[in-house]
């Protein structure tokens, strides 16, 4: 894949999810780069992340969710290259922005000395909490009984009030005792939280020294920050200034001023800490937390030009959505019924979509509607164009949901289980057809399934998600005949296909863990039937296999015990090709 251009990155991804007051970690620390014209499969059991993982780079994640960490770069050149007009407006806001700039450089000259007083607030901090130990032993002492508490409610669900009323009765009373501790451990928590800063306030010596020691340091600050900045901040300001305007110019006046206040405010913030603004990463992030960063690159008599960072992770704005889901991301989902209006013409549903975001008119949108129809196999489209959702079959529905998504020619396409709901004919057409349609459309696919049969007709690369990770990322030649990770194996040793008469179809035992709690090790352990003791302590990294090929397992390790694949997966090839009849 060297020689392909990344298309989206995505780095340190984590998603969490706000469910009846807690949090549910649904993606842990996703890594991924995803290249032009290439199709890379999604692949993983209900529940592992696939979905979710697809949602958060086309804006669609439910409103109880929300990204935690991690960055997803968007490289589209066209998407990313920005034109704001010079009016007397940005003249205002440019040289607003550049005298507030200027004033606010004047922090940087006191870093070191502030960082030597937020140094010391952080020593007297930690000095007034609890010491390590203490507070381990009572989050241990908590989450122990969180979990019993849930364990004997989920079991009192599922008792018949009218024979089990002694174990509910039971249960219920030992659920109102674990209630009890668990706010008897807290309330001991927050008295020897208090007793700790009671301490350390009644150590005059300490207080006494502490209080004279920053007070030096302030007087030291103040009189480092009344200095003069150099000519070469000024200059750097000057480029910051403009890159201020350009990040905030596609938007109305009064979200302007609102996002000028705030960008200015970070970046006081990230002089006063002595960010490095000079670095492109350091600026990116400050820009991240209020709009994305418009790099400055040139600029004429009546406009500025620059490139725009774009980190889907940090969309902020309805408005940055409309330019990106439907016109440069787009997705086709399971059911086609439910992806449909069922009360608007099949045509008014695609056109009504290329003229939202193409500056054409009604009947331009028309032709471009019916050539798209004719393109994914709609006979007699001109016929067929005003026809409601209910008049045509599943596989024509689905043909429909394609050409809507690609109406706009995005540049990534994420097909989310789209044959799942399709008889097997007609999965085969639909696979087909989105295979032909991207070498004329040059799209991206992203393909999520649990079906590897579906994985085997599609994909280039294929990314094995469990538990919110991705455990094994290969091409599918090396997740078919060359698998790392037991979940590949199982999920492999799964497939109907490989089934012989007369024999048990295989399924992997136990459950997928529970993401509301931190997962210690590997999260396969529990299911993995070839598990080792530090499978169980601690988090396998991403082995390297070959240059297109990483798994996440303790078993690549060099120190451990060499392990067969299971028999089941063992000669595949000729096991494939006997049950498809080839």
């Amino acid at each position: 894949m060297e020689d392909k251009k990344v298309l989206l990155s995505i780095k340190d991804l984590e998603v969490k999810f706000r469910v009846r007051g807690k949090r549910l970690t649904a993606i842990r620390g996703v890594s991924l780069d995803i290249y032009e014209n290439e199709s890379i499969a999604i692949v993983g059991e209900s529940g592992s992340g696939k979905s979710v993982f697809t949602k958060t780079f086309a804006g669609m994640l439910d409103s109880n969710g929300y990204i935690d960490n991690g960055s997803i770069i968007f490289n589209d050149e066209e998407l990313a290259d920005t034109v704001v007009r010079k009016t007397s407006v940005s003249d205002r806001m440019v040289s607003y922005a550049l005298s507030k700039l200027n004033a606010y450089s004047q922090y940087e000259l006191g870093v070191d000395v502030y960082r030597e007083m937020e140094a010391l607030k952080a020593e007297r901090s930690e000095k007034e909490k609890i010491s390590k130990e203490q507070s381990e032993a009572s989050d241990k002492a908590i989450a122990e009984l969180g979990v019993r508490k849930t364990e004997a409610f989920n079991l009192k669900q599922t008792l018949d009030p009218k024979t089990d009323k002694a174990k509910i009765k039971e249960l219920s009373k030992s659920i109102k005792e674990m209630e009890q501790q668990i706010k008897k451990l807290l309330k001991d928590r927050i008295a020897m939280e208090l007793a700790a800063s009671k301490r350390v306030k009644e150590d005059t010596a300490y207080v006494s020294e502490y209080e004279s020691r920053m007070a030096e340091l302030k007087a030291k600050y103040d009189a480092a920050v009344r200095g003069s900045i150099l000519e070469e901040t000024r200059k750097r300001n000057e480029i910051l200034a403009k890159e201020v305007y350009l990040s905030i110019g596609r938007y109305s006046f009064f979200k302007r001023s609102q996002l000028l206040t705030k960008l200015l405010a970070a970046l006081k913030l990230a002089m006063i800490k002595g960010v490095d603004l000079s670095d492109d990463a350091q600026r990116n992030a400050v820009f991240d937390k209020v709009a994305f960063r418009v790099k400055y690159l040139d600029e004429t008599a009546d406009k500025f030009h620059g490139i725009c960072v774009l980190n889907l992770a940090n969309v902020k704005y309805a408005k940055d959505w409309y330019q990106i889901r439907g016109k440069k991301i787009a997705t086709v989902f399971q059911d086609p019924m439910t992806s449909l209006n069922p009360i608007i013409t099949i045509g008014k549903q695609i056109t009504s979509i290329i003229m939202k975001h193409q500056d054409v008119t009604e009947a331009e949108a028309r032709a471009q509607a019916l050539d798209l129809m004719k393109k994914v196999g709609i006979p007699n489209a001109e016929a067929r164009f005003d026809d409601y959702p209910f008049q045509y079959s599943g596989g024509m529905r689905q043909r429909i949901v394609i050409a809507i998504a690609l109406s706009c020619r995005p540049k990534i396409l994420i097909c989310d289980e789209p044959t799942t709901a399709l008889d097997v004919t007609i999965q085969a057409q639909i696979l087909n057809l989105l295979k032909d349609l991207q070498k004329e459309f040059n799209y991206t696919i992203v393909f999520i399934t649990h079906d590897l049969g579906v994985v085997a007709n599609i994909a280039d690369r294929v990314a094995v998600v469990y538990a919110g990770q991705i455990i094994e990322l290969a091409s599918v030649e090396e997740i078919f005949y060359d698998p790392r990770h037991p979940y590949t194996w199982a999920l492999l040793s799964s497939m109907p296909q490989l089934a012989e008469k007369n024999t048990k179809l295989y399924s992997i035992t136990g459950t997928p863990p529970s993401l509301y709690n931190k997962v210690v090790g590997d999260a396969f352990a529990p299911r993995n039937p070839y598990c080792m003791k530090i499978d169980t302590l601690k988090e396998p990294p991403m082995f390297k296999v070959t240059d297109t090929h990483y798994a996440k397992t303790w078993l690549l390790d060099p120190r451990s015990p060499k392990i067969e694949k299971p028999e089941a997966i063992q000669n595949i090839h000729e096991k494939l090709l006997k049950a498809f009849n080839i």
